[in-house]
């Protein structure tokens, strides 16, 4: 069974989630027909929507990292990118086992009513291979790793259920939510942010959205326009010449454009299935609802993400020169911040200087965060043998800098099996709370 995981999982997401969706449509009742068109969809949408993805890595990433060697930053510990932190976290001994462990708590949690969240976004499960494997590092307790897993799998479930109004509301994915262990800890931040900023006189009155920015600058406020001249602004910081500088704004003008239509070609086949799941709740479940669980790169793909991310590019490097005792050197995860930010965006209701500030102070901490885990990732690297390529010391902002693994290893670490199960146990409650007592209260 672990070798057909591992088969399974190595199809990568592209696959994976075409398979998923077509059997999860045939589940609902859909026609075989239907149901086949409506994975093929999701497969090409989620193909066309990674290729922007791509363009957005391969241009920006070398114009950050060409910025990091123009200004002549140097910091102990290199940020090798999300992609190595998933071959690491699915490389090492209880990786594989995230998969089945995520696929089997997720459904014993629907089946008893405590989560709406069916995360069909199986390939991401590395986020808790990740923590799983952290706490393993720690402690070198292998079952204490696979309960840490199953743990993490309940704070994305709650964190799935927590921000699947405002994902609706805001970007309009009827019946989706993202359960993302990379994205979904940063929602929690931005609302008692918002609420902050909403007590701040003056403050509080400020449009930023998109549409209040096009409406106020015109052309010049199209979000298009936006990555034009944001591309060429990078390209400048990162000692461009003219004519590269030139080329990276239309490449970063044409993700903004592009990536949007992606993720409408993607929902095109996610709809059908998203009505046919609603239309089975209320007549199975009146009273319960239920999300489909995505990658948060649809997301990723909205203007107000796109903006923000563009101008935290030199924000997080600044950030990593002056703060004092920080370690990590932003490098391979510099241009996929908008999946570190992306949930803070609907909180704001697309606000881009509320979420740029969220953000910063967002990032700010997880520095520090990246830097106390760098020993210990750089032990998982030696233990999958991962090519560290001469580094001495490693990490990442993905996953590195996200709160959550604070939480985990620093519980794992000083408390061990207590730690860890504090934090179940409290999730547990809130999940049995939200599913369970508040809409029941809220009806009363």
């Amino acid at each position: 069974m672990l070798g057909v995981f591992e088969w399974f999982v190595d199809l990568g997401a592209s696959v994976m989630l075409p398979i998923i969706i077509f059997i999860f449509a045939l589940a609902l009742g859909t026609k075989l027909k239907d149901a086949f068109l409506a994975g093929l969809m999701v497969g090409i949408g989620f193909v066309g929507l990674n290729l922007v993805i791509e363009l957005l890595t391969t241009s920006l990433g070398p114009a950050a990292q060409s910025m990091v060697g123009h200004f002549g930053f140097e910091l102990q510990t290199i940020d090798v990118g999300w992609p190595a932190a998933a071959a690491i976290s699915y490389g090492t001994a209880l990786g594989s086992l995230a998969v089945p462990i995520g696929i089997g708590v997720n459904l014993l949690l629907l089946a008893a009513g405590l989560t709406k969240t069916l995360n069909v976004d199986i390939w991401n499960y590395w986020h808790v291979a990740f923590t799983g494997s952290l706490v393993f590092a720690i402690t070198n307790d292998f079952a204490l790793g696979l309960f840490t897993i199953a743990v993490h799998v309940l704070v994305i479930l709650l964190l799935g259920d927590l921000l699947a109004a405002d994902i609706q509301a805001y970007f309009g994915f009827k019946q989706l939510t993202f359960p993302h262990a990379a994205s979904a800890p940063s929602y929690f931040l931005a609302k008692p942010l918002n609420a902050m900023f909403d007590r701040v006189p003056g403050f509080n009155r400020l449009k930023a959205d998109p549409d209040a920015i096009q409406k106020r600058f015109g052309i010049l406020g199209d979000s298009s326009v936006l990555g034009l001249v944001f591309g060429f602004i990078i390209g400048m910081l990162a000692a461009y010449s003219i004519k590269d500088a030139m080329q990276l704004a239309i490449q970063t003008a044409a993700i903004l454009f592009l990536m949007p239509k992606m993720v409408k070609l993607l929902m095109e086949g996610l709809n059908p299935i998203s009505e046919a799941a609603g239309n089975l709740m209320k007549e199975k479940f009146p009273d319960r609802d239920l999300y489909i669980g995505m990658d948060s790169a649809l997301a990723v793909g909205h203007p107000a993400v796109l903006s923000a991310s563009l101008l935290l590019i030199p924000i997080t490097l600044f950030l990593a020169v002056v703060l004092p005792g920080n370690t990590v050197l932003p490098f391979g995860d510099l241009a996929t911040i908008p999946f570190l930010i992306c949930l803070m965006v609907p909180v704001f209701k697309g606000n881009l200087i509320r979420t740029v500030i969220a953000a910063t102070i967002y990032i700010a901490v997880g520095l520090y965060i990246a830097t106390w885990i760098a020993p210990l990732f750089t032990e998982m690297a030696m233990a999958a043998d991962f090519d560290m390529g001469g580094h001495a010391s490693i990490s990442a902002l993905v996953d590195g800098a996200v709160w959550t693994t604070i939480v985990f290893t620093g519980l794992g670490k000083l408390l061990s099996w207590y730690g860890i199960g504090l934090i179940g146990i409290s999730v547990l409650v809130g999940l049995i709370y939200i599913n369970k007592f508040k809409n029941r209260g809220e009806e009363t």
